[in-house]
């Protein structure tokens, strides 16, 4: 009976190739929950308007901005799952990922800056806006630093 062996790429140590797995799948599963999230605002934007915590002191319900918006979370869903999949466009996917998150984020900061939102939109927002810029910006980071292996 033969043994199977671990085939590691060269001059790659075992501990590299077991962080980009981990990496690379906690990017799909992250483009997953932005996809889920962007199904959910196309599928009922109603319901995801009353659900997420301070989304009714932002602004009338409008279904169709939810909607885009929504098409948007989904867009970046599989940008993220892409670019898990595929080296070779990740950086890209993913950067413009983040450029999209930050900007968002950015703006719920803007919010606050110019009286439309209390500082306490920010602890808020923070889970669901902030992070997943911050999260982004590292998963391009730590695609464009490795894009060459």
């Amino acid at each position: 009976m033969r043994r199977r062996r671990l085939v590691t790429a060269p001059n790659i140590p075992f501990g590299d190739i077991f962080m980009t797995k981990a990496i690379l799948t906690f990017a799909l599963v992250f483009g997953a929950g932005l996809a889920a999230n962007g199904l959910y605002m196309l599928a009922d934007p109603q319901a995801w308007y009353f659900a997420i915590p301070g989304v009714t002191t932002t602004g009338p319900f409008n279904q169709h901005f939810l909607r885009d918006i929504g098409l948007i979370f989904v867009c970046l869903g599989s940008a993220f799952a892409l670019g898990a999949a595929r080296r070779e466009v990740r950086t890209l996917l993913w950067g413009a990922g983040a450029v999209w998150l930050s900007g968002h984020a950015l703006f719920h900061f803007w919010e606050v800056a110019t009286g439309i939102c209390g500082p306490d939109a920010l602890a808020r927002d923070f889970p669901a806006v902030t992070t997943p810029a911050l999260v982004a910006i590292a998963l391009t980071v730590w695609s464009a630093r490795h894009a060459e292996r």
